[in-house]
């Protein structure tokens, strides 16, 4: 029986060739030994590119902290928001370790740098009246109406991710019990139950719309939704679906599909539901990142306060 398949290292010199190519050793590793999922891959891969943009030629080891420092900095030039320009510093952390491990490099230069602290930016989030306008703008009609209306309910329904929506198959589906089956970052998975709405609206797609798609392609994706050549959807086309939605409806121009993961969140807390059951529904591993939507809705906390603080 085959052995497992030998993970080919590059030549130790450390051009921009040389570079990428261990970048490219380095999202192989990634891949077969971290086991990370592909999104989490791609994005080390297009941070490191920005890398290699900024080292313009420069060697890896011949770097010194304080030219390493100038990379953040760098970063912001180009238009990076604090967020991205963290993130990118992690990937350049982590492509640093892997490269003394591998003993290309005999320091770890970038181990001392130190990453910003970030502001908390308060999410975009929908009001009940916005949404209602929003899951009511497919215009009725058209191509595939249907399934966007279907796609846009389930995404304010499960509050689940662009990613989660466009990896859902049929299989995760339970309409009788009026649940769905979601894959969240690590291939952690969870159960999240869907609305009345969403499911009238999932099945209406399902009985009217998806045979018609299949058909088209000759053969049945696992994959919910479809595009029109009867293939995976991609979530590209999901965010342009929202934009677009959301130009029809005249709510947010600037929201995105996150913008109903976070409205779905911030409703729930409005509501009443409680904080761990809302951080199970979204798939936060800590609370700490459920806890940024009490900050959200002001007239929750208010009647908090006016219920149970003695001056209120």
């Amino acid at each position: 029986m085959a052995g497992p398949k030998k993970i080919i290292k590059p030549r130790r010199e450390n051009s921009t060739g040389e570079v990428r190519a261990w970048r490219e050793s380095f999202l192989r590793y990634l891949r077969s030994e971290c086991h990370l999922a592909e999104n989490t891959v791609r994005a080390y891969g297009r941070d490191l590119e920005r890398l290699i943009l900024w080292l313009g030629g420069r060697r890896l080891g011949g770097l010194s902290v304080a030219e390493l420092a100038g990379y953040p900095a760098w970063l912001r030039e180009q238009g990076l928001a604090s967020t991205s320009v963290s993130r990118h510093v992690v990937s350049l952390k982590v492509f640093f370790k892997y490269l003394q491990l591998e003993g290309v490099l005999t320091e770890n230069q970038a181990s001392l740098l130190v990453s910003q602290k970030l502001w908390q930016k308060i999410p975009t989030v929908l009001s009940e009246s916005d949404v209602e306008l929003f899951l009511a703008s497919p215009p009725k009609g058209e191509p595939l109406w249907r399934r966007d209306r279907a796609i846009l309910e389930m995404l304010y329904a499960t509050g689940c991710r662009v990613s989660e929506l466009a990896t859902i198959k049929l299989a995760d589906l339970q309409l009788g019990e009026r649940f769905c089956r979601c894959h969240g970052k690590g291939d952690k998975q969870r159960m999240v139950p869907l609305g009345e709405p969403a499911c009238r609206a999932i099945a209406e797609y399902l009985e009217k719309e998806r045979p018609l798609l299949v058909k088209r392609r000759g053969s049945e994706p696992a994959e919910l939704f479809l595009s029109s050549r009867g293939r995976p959807l991609r979530r590209e086309r999901i965010w342009e679906l929202v934009k677009k939605c959301a130009v029809i409806a005249g709510v947010n121009t600037e929201m995105s599909p996150h913008s109903l993961r976070h409205s779905f969140a911030t409703h729930l807390l409005a509501g009443g539901a409680d904080l761990r059951h809302v951080q199970e529904m979204l798939g936060h591993a800590s609370i700490a990142t459920t806890q940024l939507y009490t900050h959200v809705d002001h007239t929750r906390l208010k009647k908090v306060h006016e219920a149970f603080h003695p001056r209120a």
